[in-house]
Formats: structure tokens, C-alpha cells, sequence
């Protein structure tokens, strides 16, 4: 697909780091499956792709994560 940001790349698939910020908690996921601009690096991810970092997310956050870093497990 064009990539909506710089509207000149045309994305691919790979994988990418996604920070997420919740009150104080940091959480970085690695290795997530995105498709990816190669012109700007915007990253897209799918539905189900968001929905599983969403909740790994909350869970983090209610166990009182300060800072985690996560690899993305499909």
C-alpha cells in the first residue's frame, strides 16, 4: 500500500520496535510484524497485530510496569 504519511514509499512487510506510553508506565514491544515504509519508516500494523499489543499493554500496566520491554510473540 502507499504509505499515507510521506505518500511516496510503498510498504513492506517486516518487523518493527512499537513504544507505547500509558500514565508512567513505558512499555516497548520488539519485533512486531508491520508493514513498513521504506521511504520514511512509518510502520502500519494489522488489526489483529494492534489488538495483541493493546493487551499485552493493559496487562503490563496492571501489574505496575515502570519501564518493560517485550518481544512480540505471534
Amino acid at each position: 500500500m502507499k504509505c499515507v504519511i510521506c505518500k511516496h514509499g510503498e510498504t513492506r512487510p517486516g518487523e518493527t520496535t512499537v513504544t507505547l506510553q500509558r500514565g508512567e508506565s513505558t512499555l516497548v514491544f520488539k519485533n512486531v510484524p508491520a508493514d513498513i515504509c521504506p521511504n520514511c519508516g512509518e510502520y502500519y500494523l494489522s488489526e489483529e497485530t494492534t489488538s495483541r499489543v493493546m493487551e499485552k499493554a493493559k496487562e503490563a500496566v496492571r501489574k505496575g510496569a515502570i519501564v518493560e520491554i517485550l518481544l512480540y510473540a505471534a
